[in-house]
């Protein structure tokens, strides 16, 4: 039997090929990031001579997302502050593939079964089984102050609950956010008409994350109708009681410096009081309450005066983010296609891509001003057209990073964004609402009160017919809606920004390093050798390749004495030689790690300069048989 302090285990979610792909992570190679200039847009085009787009800014990457985190690690692990990711959500339609090439015959099993569908009985195990060694690198690319967004619906769910709960920890799960996706009823639905999908949000350390409280401004129209009272500023507020409502540690017992008299209109002292007339407490210091006096209003009531305090909906403190984001605040899968549409006209693949406003909310909440947002499930590339549209709003220098695996990469994904970035023609229709009206049954069935209504429907027709190309009416959800419709040409202004494209270079290939066949360049096995020997992600721009210095770690300052050059590594000058050994020992402050392909000096002599020794994957004896 276990103590009394014994901690239950967390229940665990089994899938078959789980063992598999449990650390399967750890065995995809690395495989460097080859850009693609003219593919790219620079953020300043007016800089002839220079690379379009930088490494350090944003980046689309065409290949298979799994081996694209595995590049990312070496630059960015835990520096990213948020990830949204919108899985295939295996509902059975998709025809997804499953092609990870795990060394299991069982899994390979499984891809003669491909694509896969609602007659594979196994799609919830192969989902789980492509998700795992992915949320494994999310979560190792995520900084200590970021957070997770994943959206699905209510087919995986409950299975990706249970993995994230096991790759993050249940205690850093935040919420479940309800997205109303959908402004209509399925009228075909057998049960229920869906209208929602999931977002799952875990943080990397729960204690770490800050999310900012949104705003309640009149422009975007957020304030909640509890904002009843008006000042003779115009400012928007309610009344809330100072007495705290009784809850556990509110009492004057609990709290006695909290129960103090404050002097009524008619001069009376007031004393805090529970419900029951047992003394209570004031919900704030005396001190906070001379402070915020201005706040402060009196109510007279059955049993006397009683003391409120303004709550403003314009404060800059705001309210936290809710549970719930309604489509009329960030749009539907209805928004999200006319998007898509209108920037690029022609047909895609996409049945529900996700509209910028919903991305724009969560940027919102979840990022600061020069946030780095990772996407690798990039699909139609929302998240990058929110991080250019929230920048162009409020003035930030959000980086973004997708990640898309299929063939559209280059003509869907990225023209998007650089139809976003350089602005784009639009064609289309706009509407503008001319009159909603309620329709009831008194309303209509009445001769008098219908022919009303049909009479302001025919003025607006007389009236308007001019300006617009089509006057519409429809009846929905119990209300006559006509609006103005107008085909328009427009030239919709650029956001701004640019990117570096990118593909998956080859494998960095020991075998073949061995023999000289494949030479990485010296910033992709710098990148490697660095993250592999550190566990830190390492900054580029602190490259020194003529000094042969790769950057410096928590415990390290790190060398790599290298070229891409089979003469090279052949040469004496490839080696750690004492030379070397000494004039670095020079800066004191921290051990030294030292790549090379050997090393003339022992290491009975490389200790006390705090110098040590790591040999390059490269057999010089190997390459002098050839």
């Amino acid at each position: 039997m276990g103590g009394e302090n014994e901690v239950a285990p967390m229940p665990e979610l089994h899938f078959k090929g789980k063992e598999y792909v449990f650390n399967h992570h750890l065995t995809v190679p690395h495989r460097p990031l080859v850009a693609h200039p003219d593919k790219s847009v620079s953020a300043n085009p007016e800089d002839e001579g220079q690379q379009a787009g930088a490494t350090d800014g944003n980046l689309i990457i065409h290949g298979d997302n799994l081996h694209a985190l595995k590049a990312l690690l070496p630059r960015y692990a835990g520096k990213v502050d948020c990830i949204f990711i919108d899985p295939p959500y295996n509902t059975g339609n998709e025809s997804w593939n499953y092609n990870d090439n795990v060394n299991s015959p069982i899994l390979r099993e499984w891809l003669d079964g491909n694509p896969v569908n609602k007659e594979d009985m196994l799609r919830h195990d192969k989902w789980c089984c492509m998700m795992y060694p992915r949320l494994k690198l999310l979560s190792e690319l995520l900084s200590e102050q970021g957070s997770l967004w994943m959206t699905l619906d209510d087919n995986e769910n409950h299975r990706a609950r249970m993995m994230l709960d096991e790759i993050f920890g249940e205690e850093n799960f935040i919420g479940n956010v309800i997205w109303e996706k959908s402004d209509s009823p399925r009228m075909d639905a057998e049960y229920f008409s869906t209208r929602h999908d999931n977002l799952l949000v875990y943080a990397k350390f729960k204690l770490e994350v800050t999310f900012l409280r949104l705003s309640l401004s009149l422009e975007e129209n957020q304030i909640p109708t509890h904002y009843v009272k008006q000042n003779s500023d115009g400012r928007r507020y309610y009344l809330k009681p100072l007495r705290a409502m009784g809850g556990q540690g509110e009492t004057r017992d609990a709290r006695p410096n909290l129960h103090y008299g404050l002097k009524a209109p008619d001069g009376t002292t007031v004393y805090p009081k529970l419900k029951d007339g047992t003394d209570g407490a004031w919900r704030w210091s005396q001190k906070k309450y001379k402070k915020e006096v201005g706040r402060i209003e009196w109510v007279e009531g059955k049993l006397g005066w009683v003391p409120y305090y303004q709550i403003f909906a314009d404060d800059n403190d705001g309210v936290p983010p809710e549970t719930i984001f309604y489509n009329k605040d960030v749009g539907s899968n209805r928004t999200s296609k006319r998007e898509i549409r209108n920037i690029l006209p022609i047909k895609t693949k996409f049945d529900t891509p996700k509209p910028v406003e919903l991305l724009r909310k969560i940027l919102k909440v979840a990022t600061q001003a020069d946030s780095l947002i990772l996407d690798s499930f990039a699909g139609s590339g929302t998240t990058a057209h929110a991080v250019l549209s929230q920048n162009a709003k409020d003035g930030g220098n959000r980086r973004f990073i997708l990640v898309e695996c299929e063939d559209y990469a280059d003509s869907l994904t990225a023209e998007r964004i650089r139809r976003a970035i350089n602005g784009y023609e639009f064609q289309g229709t706009i509407k503008e609402e001319l009159l909603r009206e309620k329709i009831t049954w008194s309303n209509f069935s009445r001769e008098r009160a219908r022919r009303k209504i049909l009479d302001q429907v025919q003025a607006i027709e007389n009236l308007d017919s001019g300006k617009f190309d089509k006057i519409g009416k429809i009846v929905k959800d119990g209300e006559l809606i006509v609006t103005g419709e107008k085909k328009i040409t427009d030239k919709t202004e650029g956001l701004g920004g640019g990117f570096t494209y990118y593909t998956l270079g080859d494998p960095l290939d020991l075998d073949k390093m061995l023999t000289g066949e494949s030479l990485p360049d010296y910033a992709s096995i710098g990148a490697w050798l660095f993250h592999t020997a550190t566990g830190e992600p390492l900054n580029h721009e602190g490259i020194r390749e003529n000094d042969h210095y790769l950057g410096e770690s928590a415990a390290f300052h790190v060398w790599l004495i290298y070229q891409p050059n089979r003469d090279f590594l052949k040469s004496r000058d490839s080696a750690l030689t004492r030379d070397f050994a000494d004039a670095i020992a020079e800066d004191k402050n921290k051990r030294h790690l030292v790549f090379a392909s050997s090393r003339f000096v022992s290491n009975k002599t490389l200790s006390p300069l705090g110098v040590e020794f790591a040999p390059l994957p490269f057999a010089l004896y190997r390459l002098e048989k050839e």
